[in-house]
C-alpha cells in the first residue's frame, strides 16, 4: 500500500538569510521579453498571450538575496510518498519541490538529484535552487515560492489510499492552488493532479509550468517536428527537430548556448516529454491535454553556462538539463483565468525504456508505443476523472505549514475554498499588522523606529490604507501601493506627506530616491540617498538595534543602493563615505566586494581594483544573465575574463 511519512534529508545547505527589507520598486529585471521583429510572425492566440498583463513587478514579495555560499550540513524536512515501485522524496519546506523520484525494481534515480542545496538568483525574488520537479505558478521565470514552505496534509486518495496534497497562495497574481501526489498500488507511475482556482469577481491572468531537471547526458523527445527557440539574444524563432542550423538539438550536449526550445505539440498527439540514456532508460512526463505545452531548456556547452551549473552545486558533479510541461506553448504567455473560474489538469511521471537513437519519426512512434504499453492516454485522462471528486476533499492530518499569507486574504474576503484550508492560525508575525487594519481600520506603529514590513498592494488593500489616519508609515504603505498600480505621481505625493512628520525618515527618502532614478533625476537621487543612509545610520544607533539581523539586512540593502545611486551621479567621495560606514562582515561579502571594485575604478585606483579580483570573490546573488563582473574587468583592462567570473550565457557575450 501507499504511504507517507516524515523524513529529514541531509545535505550541504547554504543558509537562506533575511530576505531585503526594501520594497521592489524598480521594474521587473526579466529576460524573458521578445524581441518586437518576431512578434508578426507569431500564431495569434499565442501574440494575445505574449501580450497579456506580463509582470512589471514583484510586489508585494520582496527579494531573496540574504543567502551567501558557505555551505554546512543542514538537515531539511521531508516528506516520502512510497508504494512498491517508486519512492518520491518531496520538501515541503522548499515549494514543495520533489527533490527524488526513485524507481525500485530497477535502482534507478528518474530525475538530476542536487547533492547540495546552493540558493542562487533564479527565481523570480531571486533565491531558486536546482534539481528535481518544480512547480511554477505566478508569472513568466521561476515562482516565488522555490525556496518558502507551502501547506501539506494527507487526503484520501481516488483508489481508497493516501495522497499527498500541497497548497499555497500565490502572491504575485493572489491565486490559490494545489498539487495532489499519489501513488496507485503497484503503479510505476507518480500522478499529479494540479489545480488553480480565481476566487475574484475579475479575470486574472495566470501560469504554470511543471519544471523537471534531468541529467543532461540523454537524448529530448517531445512529439514535435518544431520548435520555438529563445536564447538570450531573446530572439523567438520557429525552427524544425530534431536538427537546427545543423546540430541535433534533441541532445542537450550538443548545444554551445543556453537556450529554450518550446516544442510544437499538434492538437491531435498525446502530450508528454522524455529524457533517456544512451542505453534507452529514462523519465518520461505526460499528462492530460490540458497541459499543452513542452520544454527542453539547455545550459549550453560554452563556458558561461559551465560556470553556471558548477556554481549551482558544486565541482565534479554532472550537469543537468530541464524538460517542462506548462499551460501555453511558451514561458512567455499568461493564460485569462475568468473570474470565479479554476483551471485542473493531471500529470503522470514514471520510467522509460525505449531506443533514443535513430531517425526523429521512428524513435517518436518506438517511444510513444512504449508509454502507450506502460501508461495508456486513456488511462490517465481516468485518473483525471476519478481525482477531480478528492479534489475538494477536506485535508486530514497537517505535515508541514506554509505561510500565513492565504488566511489573511480568506479573512478579508470570506471566500470558501474546499480543500486548501487558510486557517487563521497560520497567520503570523508578517500579517499581524494587516490583520490589525483590517479588524481596527489602523496600522500600528512599530517600536524603536523598526523597519517597516512588507506591503500589501491589491486594491482592496489600497483602499483601507486610502481611507486609515495619514500616519508616516500609512503613507509609507499608501505610497507603495500606488506606485504598484502605476499611479506614480500620487506615490510620490504620499511619500512627501508623510516625510513632513516622520521621525524616521529613511523608508520616505529611499522610495523618492527610486522614483527620482527612474525620472532621471540621478543627483537629486543622490541626495536622498545619501540622506536616507544617514538617517539609518542615526537611528541604528539606538540600543534597540545594536546586533539587530534585520537592521543588519536594511544597512546593507540601503548602503548597496546607495553607493551604486552615488557612483551614479559621480559623487565617489560620498560613495566612499557610505562604504566606510558599512560594517566589516557587510563589505566582506561578494556583492559588496564587487561594489568596492566599481568604487575604486570610479576612484581611478585601477590596480586597486584589480586586486579585488585577484583576491578572489564570489557574488552569492549574480543575476541570471547579469555582465556586471565582465563590465569592471573590461574597463581595468584588455586582458581576458577570469574562468573564474565567466558567467556569460549568449554569443555576444564570448
Amino acid at each position: 500500500m501507499t504511504t507517507i511519512r516524515r523524513e529529514v534529508l541531509t545535505l550541504p545547505a547554504a543558509p537562506l538569510g533575511p530576505d531585503n527589507p526594501l520594497p521592489p520598486l524598480r521594474p521587473l529585471d526579466e529576460a524573458h521579453r521578445i524581441d518586437d521583429r518576431d512578434r508578426a510572425d507569431l500564431p495569434r492566440d499565442m501574440a494575445r498571450q505574449v501580450d497579456y498583463e506580463p509582470l512589471r513587478s514583484l510586489l508585494p514579495v520582496r527579494v531573496r538575496d540574504g543567502y551567501d555560499r558557505e555551505r554546512a550540513p543542514r538537515g531539511l524536512d521531508a516528506l516520502v510518498i512510497e508504494n512498491d515501485r517508486l519512492r518520491a522524496t518531496v520538501l515541503p519546506g522548499l515549494g514543495g519541490r520533489i527533490a527524488s523520484l526513485h524507481h525500485k525494481p530497477t535502482g534507478r534515480e528518474l530525475l538530476y538529484v542536487n547533492p547540495v542545496l546552493q540558493p542562487a538568483n533564479f527565481a523570480l525574488n531571486g533565491a531558486w535552487f536546482s534539481g528535481g520537479i518544480e512547480w511554477n505558478i505566478g508569472a513568466t521565470g521561476h515562482t516565488t515560492l522555490s525556496c518558502s514552505p507551502v501547506h501539506a496534509a494527507r487526503v484520501p486518495a481516488p483508489d481508497g489510499g493516501e495522497m499527498l496534497r500541497l497548497w499555497e497562495w500565490e502572491r504575485l497574481r493572489d491565486l490559490p492552488f494545489q498539487v495532489d501526489l499519489w501513488l496507485p498500488d503497484g503503479s510505476d507511475f507518480l500522478y499529479v493532479g494540479a489545480r488553480i482556482r480565481n476566487p475574484h469577481e475579475r479575470p486574472v491572468p495566470t501560469y504554470w509550468w511543471s519544471n523537471i531537471a534531468v541529467p543532461e547526458d540523454r537524448r529530448v523527445l517531445a512529439p514535435a517536428d518544431e520548435a520555438w527557440h529563445f536564447g538570450y539574444e531573446r530572439r523567438l524563432r520557429r525552427v524544425p527537430v530534431p536538427e537546427y542550423d545543423g546540430v541535433d538539438r534533441t541532445y542537450p550536449l550538443n548545444s554551445t548556448y543556453a537556450a529554450d526550445y518550446f516544442y510544437e505539440v499538434p492538437d491531435d498527439r498525446r502530450r508528454w516529454i522524455a529524457a533517456l540514456d544512451e542505453d534507452g532508460h529514462g523519465l518520461v512526463q505526460t499528462s492530460t491535454d490540458l497541459l499543452r505545452g513542452r520544454k527542453l531548456f539547455v545550459w549550453g556547452t560554452g563556458p558561461g553556462g559551465r560556470r553556471w551549473q558548477e556554481w549551482l552545486t558544486e565541482p565534479g558533479t554532472g550537469g543537468y538539463c530541464e524538460i517542462q510541461a506548462g499551460l501555453v506553448r511558451t514561458q512567455l504567455e499568461h493564460v485569462k483565468l475568468e473570474a470565479e473560474s479554476e483551471v485542473s489538469w493531471l500529470e503522470a511521471y514514471g520510467p522509460l525504456d525505449a531506443a533514443p537513437d535513430g531517425d526523429w519519426p521512428t524513435v517518436l512512434r518506438r517511444a510513444e508505443d512504449r508509454l502507450e504499453a506502460a501508461l495508456p492516454r486513456a488511462d490517465v485522462d481516468a485518473a483525471y476523472d476519478a481525482w477531480r471528486p478528492y479534489a475538494d476533499t477536506e485535508p486530514g492530518e497537517r505535515l508541514a505549514t506554509g505561510s500565513g499569507w492565504g488566511a489573511l486574504e480568506v479573512l478579508r474576503a470570506g471566500w470558501k475554498l474546499p480543500g486548501t484550508p487558510f486557517d487563521e492560525d497560520t497567520l503570523g508575525e508578517e500579517q499581524r499588522p494587516w490583520v490589525h487594519l483590517l479588524r481596527t481600520g489602523s496600522l500600528p506603529e512599530p517600536e524603536h523606529y523598526e523597519p517597516p514590513g512588507g506591503t500589501l498592494v491589491a486594491r482592496p488593500w489600497r483602499d483601507m490604507l486610502e481611507t486609515t489616519a495619514a500616519t508616516p508609515l500609512a503613507e509609507y504603505h499608501l505610497g507603495v501601493a500606488q506606485w504598484h498600480g502605476d499611479d506614480r505621481a500620487q506615490a510620490v505625493r504620499s511619500w512627501e506627506r508623510g516625510l513632513k512628520c516622520a521621525a524616521g525618515r529613511w523608508p520616505l527618502l529611499r522610495c523618492l530616491a527610486v522614483a527620482d532614478q527612474q525620472d532621471g533625476h540621478l543627483e537629486r537621487a543622490a541626495d536622498r540617498y545619501a540622506e536616507a543612509f544617514d538617517d539609518l545610520c542615526a537611528r541604528r544607533t539606538d540600543a534597540a538595534a545594536e546586533g539587530d539581523a534585520g537592521w543588519a539586512a536594511v544597512t546593507a540593502a540601503l548602503g548597496r543602493e546607495a553607493i551604486g545611486a552615488l557612483l551614479a551621479a559621480g559623487r565617489t567621495a560620498d560613495a566612499r563615505a557610505v562604504w566606510e560606514r558599512l560594517d566589516p562582515a557587510t563589505r566582506a561579502r561578494g556583492r559588496f566586494r564587487l561594489a568596492e571594485g566599481e568604487l575604486l575604478a570610479a576612484e581611478g585606483r585601477t590596480e586597486e581594483a584589480r586586486a579585488v579580483f585577484d583576491d578572489g570573490f564570489e557574488v552569492a546573488d549574480l543575476r541570471e544573465g547579469a555582465d556586471s563582473i565582465g563590465l569592471l574587468w573590461a574597463r581595468l583592462g584588455d586582458a581576458p575574463l577570469p574562468a573564474r567570473y565567466d558567467f556569460r550565457m549568449w554569443p555576444g557575450g564570448e
